[in-house]
């Protein structure tokens, strides 16, 4: 899968994990996504966290509207409800509009 219908990268991929408690998610296996406001990274990037690697799979753009709870699951909450008010909290006074688009970021462990 190739980048070229992918606008340019807003951040780099070492910026696309950083709460202690995601990274956390992320090594026990809980989380295997990320959703941002902008592309932090290509298909097939490598994002180190605690010397585990981790290969960037997917990259698409995704309404909030359209978040179920399997894509909770993926971001490591059980409902799109107890997701939401992670969010919310780590933004206050954000809104969270089901037509505002965010860019997902699907990843897996890179077994060496």
């Amino acid at each position: 899968m190739t980048n070229h219908n992918l606008p340019p990268k807003t951040c780099s991929v070492d910026r696309l994990v950083t709460k202690e408690e995601d990274v956390r998610k992320v090594l026990e296996g809980k989380k295997t996504a990320t959703r941002r406001n902008g592309r932090y990274a290509d298909v097939g990037e490598i994002m180190v966290l605690k010397d585990k690697k981790f290969r960037v799979e997917q990259v698409y753009s995704q309404s909030l509207g359209e978040l179920t709870d399997e894509h909770a699951k993926q971001e490591g909450y059980e409902t799109v409800e107890a997701y939401k008010q992670s969010i919310l909290s780590y933004h206050p006074g954000m809104p969270w509009l089901p037509q505002m688009r965010v860019w997902v970021h699907e990843f897996s462990l890179v077994h060496e």
